[in-house]
């Protein structure tokens, strides 16, 4: 049997946590956020009960109160499609409940200290908050087994979502990734020789005895070559229980993730992303590719990682020209959500358009804002032109034809035209995006945020032509 899954797709996302957590509000957030219905499981059972959860534990005891919450649970738990389901407080305490949370769902452990919890429970009606000390004793009881049942723990929003998306976040995670590689099989670590030189002996020492083999990549996009990729399956000597665990900027990821795909028809990858580009998007999501002389990324395939670990910490070693690459896809995330957002919360709002669209069919394609003409730039230019320049570039065309303000991304990114073949640049749009008859399909923004729509091409072209000097 293979590793259970660390993530939400295609299975319920349950929110467990002692009373007081925020768990029903914060499932309505999630629910909205990756497009899913949210259910309340004690507000559920009250309705078919037809008796308040006080009422129930006064008049029938909480011995019965957990066999209904049990029975309702594995019924909740058995439709589809998946949702977003907030547990009561003592429901993991059931051998029936662990059982289905285990079989049907990706468990989240909102955490909350009790003194917070106290202070929002005390006024309620909820039977076991009308005495501070049984509340405070029943919390440290509570505690271990909601650890125990949990498959992460987040304390909000953009916790939860990184959690259901497989995505790891914490400072000096690298130095513990043998304990976040899931499964117990060998690993091969693939690098690049730049990585390699920074972070490798620690990542090495991090995977113990589950280390098999090391493979260094090209670093950048040379890298994401069908060569490369040779080159590395016949170097790979994993079984199906192993995993590939890539650390390094969004190029590695992309092809060290596709390379675990296509190896025995795919096995297990962990991404470690390095560089900002990667850890706010490049690095999340399941979309992995290598680059043909058309056009960028042409060549790939959806492979989800069996978990993200993003580690901020390591972005001290990128020098500025890199984070300045990453910074253009921070800013296009914070375009996409209309506020401020840090390295955490950008992973977070990419993290959920992709469990709302795995497979890049609907409104995951927002993400693309800018893309369009940055990855024609960069075939332009032979992949010689930074991502992060490019798409700077890229935002720039965006936001005219979108008619909205280029200060906040010309001042930031400060984007010059760059010296590229423009017919050769126009040739790669035009295959970078599918037609629409004689218009191509963009990401635009709007006053109610992105959209996607067909604009004709010369007027394409046209916004292509100012990125070229």
């Amino acid at each position: 049997m293979g590793q259970r899954p660390l993530n939400a797709l295609g299975r319920h996302l349950a929110l467990i946590g002692f009373m007081g957590a925020g768990k029903t509000t914060l499932a309505e957030e999630i629910a909205a956020r990756i497009g899913r219905r949210a259910v309340d499981a004690d507000r559920l059972l009250e309705r078919r009960s037809q008796i308040s959860i006080g009422a129930f534990f006064t008049q029938r005891g909480e011995t019965e109160f957990r066999v209904a919450e049990a029975s309702l649970a594995r019924e909740t738990f058995r439709q589809s499609p998946p949702a977003v389901i907030a547990l009561g407080g003592g429901a993991v305490k059931t051998p029936e409940v662990q059982s289905t949370l285990r079989d049907r769902a990706m468990t989240v452990l909102v955490d909350v200290d009790v003194d917070t919890a106290w202070e929002r429970s005390k006024d309620t009606d909820r039977p076991l908050a009308q005495d501070e000390d049984v509340f405070r004793r029943l919390y440290d009881e509570r505690r271990p087994l909601y650890r125990d049942v949990a498959d992460a723990v987040a304390v909000d929003a953009d916790g939860i979502v990184l959690a259901a998306a497989g995505v790891h976040y914490e400072l000096g995670a690298l130095e513990r990734l043998g304990g976040l590689v899931p499964g117990d099989g060998p690993v091969a670590l693939v690098t690049d020789s730049t990585v390699m030189g920074i972070y490798g002996a620690q990542a090495q020492t991090a995977l113990g005895d589950r280390l098999h083999s090391t493979h260094e990549l090209p670093a950048g996009e040379a890298a994401k070559q069908l060569h490369v990729l040779e080159r590395l399956w016949s170097e790979l000597r994993l079984d199906r229980s192993g995993t590939v665990v890539a650390i390094g900027g969004g190029a590695l990821t992309d092809a060290a993730g596709l390379a675990a795909g296509l190896y025995l028809r795919g096995i297990p990858w962990v991404s470690v992303p390095t560089t900002l580009v990667g850890q706010v998007d490049a690095g999340i999501g399941g979309k992995t590719a290598i680059d043909i002389p058309q056009g960028k990324n042409l060549v790939g395939a959806f492979h989800w990682p069996a978990r993200v670990v993003i580690d901020e910490a390591v972005l001290t070693t990128l020098p500025e020209r890199e984070r300045r690459q990453g910074e253009a896809e921070r800013i296009k995330t914070e375009l996409l959500a209309g506020r401020a957002l840090d390295v955490r919360a950008a992973a977070a709002y990419k993290a959920a358009l992709c469990l709302r669209d795995p497979r890049d069919q609907g409104v995951r394609q927002w993400l693309n804002l800018g893309h369009t003409f940055a990855h024609a730039l960069e075939a332009a230019a032979d992949f010689d032109l930074p991502h992060g320049e490019a798409v700077a570039l890229g935002l720039l065309a965006a936001l005219r034809l979108s008619g909205r303000d280029t200060k906040r991304v010309a001042d930031a990114l400060d984007p010059r035209p760059v010296r590229v073949d423009r017919d050769r640049a126009w040739e790669a749009l035009q295959r970078d995006k599918k037609r629409t008859g004689d218009a191509i399909n963009l990401v635009l923004l709007g006053d109610d945020g992105p959209y996607v729509e067909a604009r004709p091409a010369d007027e394409v072209r046209a916004a292509l032509d100012r990125l070229i000097a």
